[in-house]
């Protein structure tokens, strides 16, 4: 998609890190804690996630500099393997993989949102949405200032959030934070593995704007400075968030609780306190749809110019937008949120988004002669990517069958449409 207005690495990396804070850093810690106790364990654990996101960042960005072409894993995996695997992630980003988190954002705002009245609603969820797909339906430019200013509030508003936590003593009796609890036996346990899912979704984002490499100012050097620095700075963040959380409520507040920052809130500066960090982690989420809705339009209509069965999503704006594929995400994103629960669509969300990406990264170790970005310690990071993901996936798939089946059902689904949809890729060879 060629067009003629590119953004900064400013903004590219506000994409990022828009992508990437989200709902899985202030939700899925009470989940963690069901199986995993130790601080350390859980400190290692959003380690881990931050160490594949950067190893993650640097393969994508040898990829996305070598293949030069807006579409992230659709091009890679096209080109590098075959147009079937790129027309598979290209089908999860379309259901799932960028549409889900827009749902459970969508969602997780009207929760938020309680404390002031406000009940939580389907119509809220589904009308926030639409509001955000129309702010892309326009030009770059717009969606640059938009995405710009959400993430600015965003990270001013996390940063406050652990500087006051960090600054402020604990008001409760006993907290969660048990540093003296044994850590080594958690690390061996299904549940770490598990607990690591929550964690790497967490982290989905991290290769945001590898998926719109030709609407990035001077990629060759841009690039790998935006998804390395936002993986950077993300994990520190996300490091320091769980530590407040954790110091500011008990175990037995916290687990299997979506509400953790609410609830830690609360414990410092009473209700009415917690009420506007609850207000400002709903309007901190307007940069995560966007974000989301953004870049997954992009890669549908990356496979839409390659596959006959999309071609009706293929036509751009004036302006180069391609308006089709963003109300198709913002479709298809208003009926998960009508039809699925919180938990069940993160859970497989992030298996099938883990299998993509880590086809993905795999892809780095077939491409010959890279003409861009060369990732550090090649090809030893991305053994080491490969190897935590497939350890996370076969836990995932024993611990939790029914959402690992559900993700493999969709890439199944997604077979089946491909052999409707014929590859303009291969009648070119």
């Amino acid at each position: 998609m060629k067009t003629t207005t590119k953004i900064s690495w400013k903004t590219a990396t506000a994409l990022v890190i828009a992508n990437m804070i989200g709902t899985g850093v202030f939700t899925s810690l009470g989940y963690q804690l069901l199986d995993v106790q130790s601080t350390i364990s859980i400190i290692l654990l959003w380690l881990i996630g931050g160490a594949l996101a950067l190893f993650g960042a640097f393969s994508y960005a040898q990829l996305g500099t070598h293949f030069k072409e807006s579409g992230g894993d659709y091009i890679f995996l096209s080109r590098v393997f075959h147009p079937v695997l790129g027309y598979l992630t290209s089908w999860v980003s379309l259901i799932v993989g960028f549409s889900a988190p827009v749902a459970i954002a969508a969602i997780a705002m009207t929760q938020y949102l309680a404390p002031f009245g406000i009940q939580e609603s389907n119509a809220l969820a589904v009308g926030i949405i639409v509001l955000i797909g129309i702010m892309h339906s326009f030009s770059i430019k717009q969606s640059e200032r938009f995405q710009n200013a959400t993430t600015v509030l965003k990270v001013i508003f996390v940063l406050v959030l652990i500087g006051l936590g960090l600054a402020y003593s604990t008001n409760i009796p006993t907290n969660a934070i048990a540093f003296q609890r044994s850590w080594q036996q958690e690390l061996t346990t299904p549940g770490f593995a598990v607990s690591l899912i929550y964690v790497t979704y967490a982290y989905v984002g991290w290769n945001a704007a590898a998926y719109i490499v030709e609407e990035i100012q001077d990629v060759r050097k841009n690039l790998p400075k935006v998804l390395i620095t936002g993986a950077l700075f993300v994990t520190v963040i996300y490091v320091l968030l769980q530590l407040v959380f954790l110091k500011h409520a008990s175990f037995t507040q916290l687990e299997g609780k979506v509400e953790v920052a609410t609830i830690a809130f609360s414990n410092l500066f009473g209700v009415s306190g917690s009420r506007w960090v609850s207000f400002f982690i709903a309007i901190q989420l307007v940069a995560t749809i966007s974000g989301y809705i953004w870049i997954g339009s992009r890669v549908t209509h990356a496979m839409a110019k390659e596959h006959s069965l999309w071609k009706v999503m293929r036509p751009l704006n004036s302006l180069g937008i391609p308006v089709r594929t963003v109300w198709a995400h913002v479709f298809i994103s208003i009926a998960l949120t009508l039809t699925g629960t919180f938990e069940q669509i993160l859970l497989y969300t992030g298996f099938v988004l883990q299998l993509m990406s880590t086809l993905a990264v795999a892809s780095v170790l077939f491409v010959k002669n890279s003409s861009g970005f060369r990732s550090p310690g090649y090809p030893y990071v991305q053994y080491l990517f490969i190897g935590f993901s497939l350890w996370i996936l076969a836990y995932t798939l024993y611990d939790r069958p029914t959402e690992s089946l559900i993700g493999l059902g969709i890439i199944a689904a997604g077979l089946v449409t491909y052999f409707f949809s014929r590859s303009e890729i291969e009648d070119e060879k």
